[in-house]
């Protein structure tokens, strides 16, 4: 009794401990690494750096959340004549929720929700799954296939959660012992986070980076992003699709898919007025992103096309915009934040300038960011290994800031060895049809190839 009690109250407890034993690490690391040299920001900064990584790792606090609590740091701390001696204009910690990369995080997430509310999304996939026959070899290829483009468009999260949604009916028929079962359930992660790369909305690291690298004055436009991301994408997923149909789809007879019929009578009562609505919308954002160098309208701006059309033709309502994913936003505003506290504060320099002082050659250092992005992004959010990397990537390679910013930010997203290491497989997890152990593969073959396709690509384009 006395031990359920202890196991009860460490469980309710467990944050509470992981926070104060990330406040001490963190404040004990500072004090080993702070040098006589150091202004109060910095030492400031340095400790808010240790700080969130650790509670990034330990996970005592939502990701979003410590994004929030370092805004607010950073504009106590920084901006108070009591606390440092040299107070700072704090306003641009805070601005970060007005950045372009913001914007265009929002523009992604209103076409996703008018995605789903429309039912377009199963629409598309079920038409993938008819064009695809009843071949297993080709269902895997067809779902994955779209499964990718849609990433490219859509976080990768809601993809894999249609995905899987619109498959499970099958994935039910044929049993949790199937192959094609699980190289279905392994596939669709796999392709939407390897699809995520394709574009600057696919996911937050893609942003991350061309927010950092707007800040050093480079411009990376929507489809200069594409010219980097998708041939990778293309090529992991389908190095993916062909090790899952060698290992898990033995048998090539036939499969049902009678249980599309259900769904479709489910689905018929949706307007199609508003189906079309939504394409003409996707159509009209996605051509003037592609073309932005053409007529001038920033990617930012044109955002405002999906905001505006889809709210005033009542695609998406109040109850809608209430459940898109803020806490993302919130992830992303706070990592550049800490990521522009680094860089402001010259911490960045003097460490950049520690690691060129040992002349390390820069195809060797290339390749250290890439590898050691896609480890830690396995144990930590990919967003906030981004936030640390990126920077850190820029101020010691001065000289290859595209190169390195678009390698790190696109190895980020190819951690996936564990189930927690990207939201695609915890969702696939989450249908109780796994085991840990079915990640590796994937996690294997996309952690070793990813970065460096990422390399070998970006530095023969750019």
């Amino acid at each position: 009794m006395e031990e359920n009690t202890i196991q009860t109250g460490w469980k309710k407890n467990k944050k509470v401990f992981l926070f104060i034993l990330s406040f001490l690490l963190a404040l004990g690391l500072t004090f080993l690494l702070k040098e006589p040299t150091f202004t109060d920001s910095q030492v400031y900064v340095i400790f808010l750096l240790l700080f969130s990584i650790s509670l990034w790792l330990t996970e005592a606090m939502p990701a979003f959340a410590v994004s929030l609590f370092i805004i607010a740091y950073l504009v106590f701390a920084l901006g108070n004549s009591y606390l440092n001696s040299a107070p700072e204009n704090i306003e641009k910690y805070a601005q970060t929720f007005s950045s372009s990369m913001i914007w265009l995080l929002l523009g992604g997430f209103f076409l996703a929700a008018a995605m789903t509310k429309t039912k377009l999304d199963q629409a598309l996939f079920k038409y993938t799954l008819k064009i695809s026959g009843t071949n297993p070899r080709h269902l895997l290829i067809g779902l994955m296939g779209t499964t990718m483009v849609a990433s490219m468009l859509m976080s990768n999260t809601a993809t894999t959660s249609m995905v899987i949604a619109a498959i499970l009916p099958l994935v039910a028929s044929l049993g949790k012992k199937s192959g094609i079962s699980k190289a279905l359930l392994l596939g669709i992660p796999l392709a939407a986070a390897t699809g995520g790369i394709g574009t600057i909305i696919g996911t937050p690291p893609n942003a991350i980076g061309v927010g950092a690298l707007k800040s050093a004055g480079i411009i990376v436009e929507f489809i200069d992003w594409m010219k980097f991301g998708i041939p990778v994408s293309f090529v992991l997923t389908a190095i993916g699709c062909f090790a899952l149909i060698r290992i898990y789809i033995k048998d090539t007879s036939p499969i049902s898919l009678a249980f599309l019929e259900d769904q479709e009578a489910k689905s018929s009562g949706e307007s199609i007025l508003k189906r079309k609505i939504v394409v003409g919308v996707i159509v009209l954002t996605v051509g003037l992103w592609l073309t932005a160098s053409l007529h001038g309208l920033t990617v930012a701006s044109i955002c405002a096309i999906p905001l505006v059309i889809l709210t005033v033709t009542g695609v998406l309502e109040g109850k809608d915009i209430q459940g898109l994913p803020w806490d993302t936003l919130l992830l992303v505003a706070g990592g550049l934040s800490l990521g522009l506290a680094l860089e402001q504060t010259g911490l960045l320099n003097h460490y950049a300038d520690m690691l060129i002082s040992m002349k390390l050659n820069s195809m060797v250092l290339i390749f250290v960011f890439a590898y050691l992005t896609m480890l830690v992004s396995n144990i930590m959010s990919n967003t906030a290994a981004s936030t640390v990397m990126i920077p850190l990537g820029m101020a010691i390679l001065p000289d290859l800031k595209l190169e390195i910013a678009m390698i790190i930010a696109i190895s980020a997203s190819t951690a996936m060895f564990l189930p927690v290491s990207t939201p695609p497989n915890a969702i696939a997890y989450s249908t109780g049809l796994l085991e840990q152990k079915d990640f590796r593969l994937g996690g294997i073959l996309v952690g070793l190839l990813g970065p460096m396709l990422a390399i070998l690509w970006v530095m023969l384009v750019a």
